[in-house]
């Protein structure tokens, strides 16, 4: 019979080291956090802002957000289910949502920081690249990187969308034109015409016009928040530019009053007090001589 070596000896485990608990469960990728979010040594303690954009079945978050030791601070915040505030009450996770709420955070930021009225960013969006630019008097463009977390960075992802709406909005991010919708790859060339077209929601206009002539069953079970809204193919361009207009306008989000409740409930016993504790035992112990009697 062979020898067979041990190789995960005692010494073995006795070294093991336990990755992060968020590198276990499969949620964030330290090896491209580590470059979003080192700073140079002789930036002083400056924040390093990242534009983090995520997804959910539902949702889409955009945020603002700066390390610390501590840990992460959000700086600014939005997200899908803000744009019925802003006149958009259904597909809130298509890419013309996405725009919006890249759009939505870039302003909010803006305002947050004082700088809305220097860099207004692209006020009608016509899917041309849009780098902004430094006012000659006045403080710098807000600076930030895109931070996509997990999801694969393909051409067309919706997570560019967050991104063309953020560029649109005023914020400086670093970016090429080749990973947004209408960059064509055996040209080399990007088609803005496409890109104005997904930004104004035309591919679901398209798609809803075509299933509602073929199949129209299929459309009114397949769109039925559109028609609950009297929304039709033909109306989301002049839609989505409303809602682009209403974010500009007011893009802060008003703090609701805090209000005391009316009666103060308790849920935990309250603690009995020394007398309470003594005359309790006194009443068992009585009762306890009267059964035995």
């Amino acid at each position: 019979m062979g020898y067979v070596k041990v190789v995960k000896t005692s010494a073995y485990f006795s070294r093991f080291q336990v990755k992060y608990r968020r590198r276990r469960e499969g949620k964030t990728d330290y090896r491209a956090r580590l470059r979003l979010v080192k700073q140079d040594k002789n930036k002083y303690n400056t924040p390093k802002y990242r534009l983090v954009v995520r997804f959910t079945n539902r949702d889409i978050t955009c945020q603002i957000v700066r390390s610390t030791i501590k840990g992460d601070i959000v700086e600014a915040a939005a997200y899908a289910h803000e744009l019925p505030d802003y006149g958009l009450e259904c597909g809130l996770t298509n890419y013309a949502a996405c725009y919006c709420v890249g759009l939505l955070v870039a302003r909010r930021i803006l305002a947050k920081f004082g700088l809305d009225k220097h860099y207004p960013g692209q006020t009608e969006p016509d899917g041309e690249d849009y780098n902004v630019e430094p006012v000659e008097e006045g403080p710098r463009p807000f600076f930030c990187l895109l931070d996509t977390g997990l999801k694969r960075t393909s051409t067309g992802s919706k997570v560019f969308g967050c991104l063309k709406g953020a560029l649109d909005g005023g914020l400086d991010i670093p970016h090429n034109e080749k990973r947004l919708v209408g960059y064509d790859r055996s040209g080399k060339k990007m088609d803005a015409e496409v890109l104005k077209k997904y930004i104004f929601g035309g591919h679901v206009a398209e798609y809803m016009e075509e299933m509602e002539e073929e199949e129209p069953e299929k459309y009114m079970k397949h769109f039925s928040k559109f028609l609950e809204n009297d929304l039709s193919g033909g109306e989301l361009e002049d839609k989505y530019a409303e809602v682009h207009a209403a974010i500009r306008e007011k893009p802060t989000k008003e703090k609701k009053a805090r209000s005391k409740p009316a009666s103060s409930q308790k849920w935990h016993t309250p603690k009995l007090t020394l007398e309470q504790r003594r005359e309790n035992l006194k009443q068992k112990l009585a009762a306890l001589q009267d059964d035995d009697e």
